[in-house]
């Protein structure tokens, strides 16, 4: 793994204590934002004030397990990366269901049920990757960071309120937006790295100052003890069949996050990423299935894996996993200081929606770099287009999708878990048909290296496979073909077969005439300059060199090369 140039520091890097602290401070800044879901659920249930502060106490106690299991290494659990979960958005409709239908018990018992189920999904997601290519890795990040900019602008610009947008609103989101991104772009060091917390507070300090708290927001932060036990007298549980294909679809979703929030952290880490480590990724699902399944137990809702937060460590260069147990024990100390989540989740507007913002920023082009290192050809344009515009028309229409059948709002209901089902289904369909080999005959005598150069990109796209790849197999193929005309003497037509699947992409030459020499050791100078059999043996080493592994056979007058390349 190759650190890149722009990350301070990576996964196992261990930055010094106050760097940790402070890092795992702004992070919990930003996974507050995210306790509105946990309240609105309870609100929905018509609990107690009381009740809805000890939900919001046992969901960071959740949190910090959540973001420990997600940085273990060792055993079968946790990525091993800083993708620590939050209250999430994808169970937020099922869950308001269930508190509809039979209040928090019936919420509790189906989060358990939805945390079992991404538990069972973790443990077969490896052989699900020819239905999940990066290329839909990549547009469910770019949806995620579409969604959050979506609610960023909603809670920026105070979208959902009636009344009109105050200036000191607006001074305030100038004040912390343009702090986060001033310090990211224009400095280095500590002012870098802790840019979001810094914004944060002068948004905070900047609210105070023009009077944005309010009396009410005063008497909140009063109430209550300083030092508090989280208690568990709400908690209870219950299941409906009714409700187990909407949980079951959120579960879905919330895989599909983790898998693109692991994948992108991956790439984050390492210059050299070519592929996705699905042995990471299924332990990180497992991570975030049981934290869910601990959250529905204890008598909160249900979380996931926090794509913002991902965004944030991107920003900021801070990688290291360490993080995480800083991020825990400040979670845990707020569960047992009330007033210090209080502080949190009286968040002004304008402060919240700067910090999603500016997450949403790296998200989408994080998910853009994903989608765009595959080739991409009709199948794949329309299985991403249309799959984003469903999305899209989620965000864009929303009370044309809740005029629907209440049983569909689990599928309609979120614009990411439209976006994501829409883009499994359609490649689904577009595999119908989709040869996983195809060959080609080259005539000698009208042998034109540019056909045979599109004919490897036309199968590139249609396969999803990496552009690094197919170019280096379009060289080999060519520069073989071109050296075996040369010095072979092939007697008719030569016959090309590529085949691929996610891993392997191999590449077959087949003729009759004498074999192309493929030597391991470089000719001398010497040979390359004094005879045309040097050059071909220079061109046999180049060839071999090109591809991951090479074998050359010879039987009955007929010749075959075999590249294979990795993928």
């Amino acid at each position: 793994m190759k650190k890149p140039a722009n990350i301070v520091y990576g996964v196992e890097d261990r930055p010094p204590i106050g760097v940790t602290a402070l890092s795992g401070a702004q992070h919990v800044g930003l996974m507050s934002i995210n306790l509105i879901y946990p309240v609105l659920i309870a609100r929905e249930a018509g609990v107690s004030p009381e009740a809805v502060t000890q939900i919001v106490s046992l969901s960071m106690l959740v949190l910090a397990l959540g973001a420990i299991l997600q940085a273990l290494t060792r055993g079968p659990i946790g990525s091993g990366f800083l993708c620590q979960p939050v209250p999430t958005a994808a169970y937020l409709v099922p869950s308001l269901l269930a508190a509809r239908e039979g209040g928090l018990a019936l919420v509790f018992g189906m989060t358990l049920a939805a945390g079992f189920f991404e538990v069972a999904l973790a443990r077969g997601l490896r052989y699900l990757r020819p239905w999940f290519p990066p290329e839909i890795a990549g547009l469910v990040i770019l949806m995620i960071g579409m969604t959050t900019a979506a609610v960023g602008l909603r809670t920026l610009l105070g979208l959902e309120a009636s009344a009109p947008l105050a200036p000191t609103h607006v001074v305030v989101a100038i004040a912390t937006l343009g702090t986060m991104v001033a310090l990211n772009v224009w400095t280095k060091g500590a002012l870098r790295l802790f840019c979001v917390l810094v914004g944060m507070t002068i948004g905070y300090v900047a609210t105070v100052v023009l009077g944005g708290f309010t009396a009410a927001d005063a008497a909140t932060l009063g109430a209550g003890p300083l030092l508090a036990l989280p208690r568990f007298e709400h908690a209870g549980w219950s299941f409906s069949w009714e409700l187990a294909i909407p949980f079951a679809v959120a579960a879905l979703a919330a895989t599909f996050k983790v898998t693109g929030n692991v994948t992108t952290s991956q790439k984050l880490n390492d210059a050299d990423w070519k592929r996705a480590d699905m042995r990471s990724i299924s332990r990180g699902v497992l991570a975030d299935g049981l934290a869910t399944v601990t959250a529905g137990a204890l008598g909160t809702t249900g979380v996931n894996s926090a794509t913002m937060n991902v965004g944030l460590a991107s920003a900021t260069g801070v990688l290291s996993r360490h993080v995480a147990y800083a991020v825990a024990g400040i979670l845990v100390l707020s569960a047992f200081f009330p007033k210090l989540g209080s502080v949190l989740f009286l968040m002004p507007p304008s402060v919240a929606g700067s910090a999603l913002l500016f997450a949403a920023s790296f998200i989408i082009v994080n998910g853009l770099e994903i989608m765009t290192s595959r080739l991409l050809d009709a199948r794949k344009t329309f299985m991403i287009g249309l799959s984003f515009i469903a999305a899209l028309a989620v965000d864009f229409y929303p009370t044309v999708f809740r005029g629907l059948p209440i049983w569909t709002q689990a599928f309609v209901g979120s614009s990411l878990v439209l976006g994501t089902l829409s883009a499994l289904l359609l490649n689904l369909l577009f595999r119908i048909g989709m040869r996983t080999r195809r060959s080609l005959v080259v005539e000698p005598r009208t042998f034109d290296a540019i056909a045979v150069e599109r004919f490897m990109e036309a199968q590139g796209a249609a396969w999803g496979a990496r552009r690094d790849v197919i170019d280096r197999a379009s060289f080999n193929l060519t520069q073989s073909i071109e050296t075996i005309l040369e010095g072979c003497d092939p007697q008719g037509p030569l016959e090309v077969e590529a085949s691929f699947d996610e891993f392997n992409l191999d590449v077959r030459v087949t003729y009759a005439g004498a074999p192309l020499e493929l030597p391991e050791k470089r000719p001398t100078n010497e040979e390359i300059m004094e005879s045309e059999e040097g050059q071909r043996r220079l061109a046999g080493f180049m060839l071999r060199r090109y591809a991951d592994r090479v074998r050359a056979t010879h039987k009955a007058g007929r010749s075959t090369i075999l590249f294979h390349f990795d993928h």
